[in-house]
């Protein structure tokens, strides 16, 4: 019991001696469970929880946290159960303790995919109560500080973890101090030649610095005295190992570049000195413009408060100044442990709260857990950009937001919607980066819907998760609609409709299939992973068993499917033979990926056989709607201003082109492909003779996919 000696002399000074009682239990509980296990360190495994709940008690946590600390290994390294666990030590303890133990009772395919899934289960316990992440961040710590005993392979994955995922996350959390413990040990283990080299270049400069740094602090000492503020406020302000590799990294500069900025930060007791001292300073050196940021104002997404200020110091040098109050000091450092350490501010819980409520709404709109982390890790970034509503509200967003992302903050149904923004008034596109300050208004439409486009320029991982769950939901309504066509189709060419099919028949084919109800059975034909004709005859009672046994056989339905040009997703039309209105059609099934439209001479479909389960027979409507693409090949003879022609002329004939490529033949001549939209053969036509009529132009052919 000697290891729990100094944590218990730590509790003392805080709790009372009932609580300290119930936190022995826990370690005595603790100790029994891992009384044979050994850590790689070759200490005792129970050094560890002990080590986990000395961090946490240094933060002044309350007696559960303390406990669950304590305990936080047993469910998943030792026979000891959940619900013995909350008989003992009560509910919230044991939920704590489950929501840091990793899934070991479900199998998955990659250690990625296991990963994301804990990390997943994790920030769902912490959405319950935060207190999970603080003992998770307290594990992850200590870990760390003990890493040095693991395999190399190994080190490297922990440490790339911590550095992705963990650091961040005590970012966004506000905890200054153990986000650059995790970032100097991750850097040390992940980079070991890297770190030594640049720690030897620090502790050269620092020597070659003193003096420039003591004069700037003499002459700022100074200008404070006069004003009567105490020289106790001011303090130096060093960079960390990491901080300094990852600004070379990220600006491309030199380590001379980065040591060049002399840092101070001073601490005063309100608000109103913090406004008072960034006068003097500005008045003492001249600031450099664009570079004062304002966080007291506006608080960071962690609930960091703080003035920022660059100014061009003595011998041309930039001295970056940091201003706050005492207790804004405390919050930068410790984030959310500062409400347990100085029972004083809430307000980083509150920002920690809401951050746990996006995530949770995120978790629901994501389909793989592997998907999650990957938008949580979006939802990481440190740069914010703030930007107003129409109304004057402040909204914060990730470093490169852009409209969409601001719609989707404001509600997943204006996001959802949005097919326009006005930036300061004026018209934009969605696509446009937001930038400090600005007035963003999104306008929306009814029956909009999300572009997949979008998802090529969003920064936020709740817009990424939205679109991708509207059009998950969209391509599987289109693919129920697609599958429900595609049957009755089936069903018409055996003289039947759905209608006339009894429901036990429809029941009982149900019943002996995978499909649980009708819209998993027409979203399965819909994909291609069922054939229409079959499942017709099968309802039909018109398929024997041998039938069914040898697969999807069957041939080509005889009725018709009608194409619109408006199905959506799941309808697509072939790139290799560009099919038009009016030309001679047939469908393709592709498993997954719904029905593609070919034109019949294209070479793809000649490949197959007349009776494949492949094809299925479509023909156009008598007024599809909509524009079409399709490629045309012009060969021109060289000279200036031809694209600038061609264009005109395509123009002038109502079609729009959506793509120019040109590829010189032998000098004189040159092969132009471009893809344009049009509405039907005819359209086609009138476009071919308005490029022909260019005297430069000598052909003009149409891929038809042969």
């Amino acid at each position: 019991m000697f290891q729990f000696n100094d944590l218990r002399e730590e509790l003392a000074q805080y709790l009372d001696h009932d609580k300290i009682a119930k936190i022995s239990q826990a370690y005595a509980v603790a100790a029994t469970a891992h009384e044979k296990q050994i850590r790689q360190t070759g200490d005792p495994y129970i050094i560890h929880p002990i080590a986990v709940a000395r961090i946490l008690a240094a933060q002044r946590m309350d007696f559960e946290t303390i406990m669950a600390a304590l305990l936080h290994d047993v469910l998943e390294d030792t026979n000891v159960d959940k619900e013995s666990l909350a008989k003992e030590f009560g509910q919230t303890v044991a939920e704590m303790v489950d929501g840091v133990s990793k899934l070991t009772q479900i199998h998955f395919e990659s250690r990625e995919e296991a990963q994301a899934e804990n990390f997943r289960k994790m920030l769902l316990a912490m959405t319950k109560d935060i207190r999970v992440i603080l003992i998770k961040l307290a594990d992850r710590l200590h870990n760390m500080r003990t890493i040095d005993a693991l395999q190399p392979e190994r080190r490297r994955r922990i440490s790339r973890e911590t550095l992705e995922i963990y650091a961040p996350i005590a970012n966004r959390l506000g905890m200054h101090n153990i986000r650059v413990e995790f970032e100097d040990l991750g850097f040390s283990a992940l980079y070991p030649q890297r770190c030594r080299v640049l720690k030897a270049r620090v502790r050269k400069a620092r020597g070659n610095r003193k003096q420039i740094f003591k004069n700037i602090e003499v002459e700022l000492k100074k200008c404070f005295k006069d004003a009567k503020i105490p020289e106790s406020a001011i303090q130096g302000r060093e960079k960390h190992l990491y901080s300094i590799y990852r600004k070379m990294r990220s600006k491309n500069i030199s380590f001379n570049e980065v040591m060049d900025v002399y840092a101070f930060r001073v601490v005063v007791p309100t608000i109103d000195e913090c406004y008072r001292i960034l006068g003097l300073v500005h008045n003492l050196y001249k600031p450099v413009p664009g570079r004062f940021k304002d966080y007291i104002a506006i608080p960071k997404a962690n609930g960091y408060q703080s003035l920022h200020t660059v100014l061009f110091g003595p011998y041309g040098v930039p001295i970056e100044i940091q201003i706050r109050t005492q207790e804004m000091d405390r919050l930068a450092e410790n984030g959310i442990a500062a409400h347990w350490l100085y029972k004083t501010s809430a307000t980083s819980v509150d920002k920690a709260q809401a951050w746990l409520t996006n995530l949770l709404s995120l978790q629901k709109s994501t389909g793989s857990s592997l998907e999650f982390i990957e938008n949580v890790k979006i939802d990481l970034f440190p740069d914010e950009v703030y930007v107003f509503t129409p109304k004057g509200e402040i909204m914060e967003l990730p470093g490169r937001a852009t409209a969409v992302d601001f719609a989707y903050a404001v509600h997943t149904d204006v996001g959802n919607s949005c097919v326009a923004a006005k930036i300061d008034r004026r018209l934009a596109p969605l696509s446009t980066r937001l930038a400090n300050g600005q007035t963003v208004e999104v306008v929306s439409a009814t029956g909009a819907r999300p572009n997949p486009a979008w998802l090529n320029f969003v920064v936020t991982g709740k817009a990424r998760s939205s679109i991708r769950h509207f059009l998950k939901s969209q391509q599987r309504a289109e693919l129920i609609l697609l599958g429900q066509r595609l049957l009755n189709v089936a069903l018409r060419a055996i003289t039947l409709t759905i209608e006339k099919i009894p429901q036990e028949t429809m029941e009982d084919y149900l019943n002996g299939s995978e499909y649980t109800d009708l819209d998993m059975l027409h979203e399965a034909i819909g994909k291609g992973e069922r054939s229409a004709s079959l499942v017709a005859r099968q309802l039909a009672g018109q398929a024997n068993q041998e039938q069914a046994a040898f697969g999807e056989e069957g041939g080509a339905m005889h009725a018709p499917l009608t194409i619109k040009g408006t199905e959506g997703m799941m309808v697509k039309f072939a790139k290799c033979c560009w099919p038009i209105p009016s030309d001679p059609i047939l469908g393709l099934m592709s498993a997954g990926q719904g029905l593609n439209i070919h034109q019949e001479t294209c070479r793809r479909v000649k490949k197959l056989s007349p009776d494949s389960s492949k094809t299925v027979a479509v023909q156009w409507e008598e007024q599809p709607e909509g524009e079409f693409q399709v490629e045309l090949r012009v060969e021109v003879r060289n000279k200036r201003g031809i694209l600038a022609s061609l264009a005109n002329a395509v123009a002038l004939a109502g079609a729009n082109i959506d793509m120019v490529k040109s590829e010189d033949k032998d000098g004189r001549y040159t092969s132009i492909t471009i893809i344009i939209s049009v509405h039907n053969r005819a359209h086609l036509a009138r476009v071919m003779r308005a490029i022909h009529a260019n005297k430069s132009v000598s052909k003009v052919t149409r891929s038809i996919g042969r």
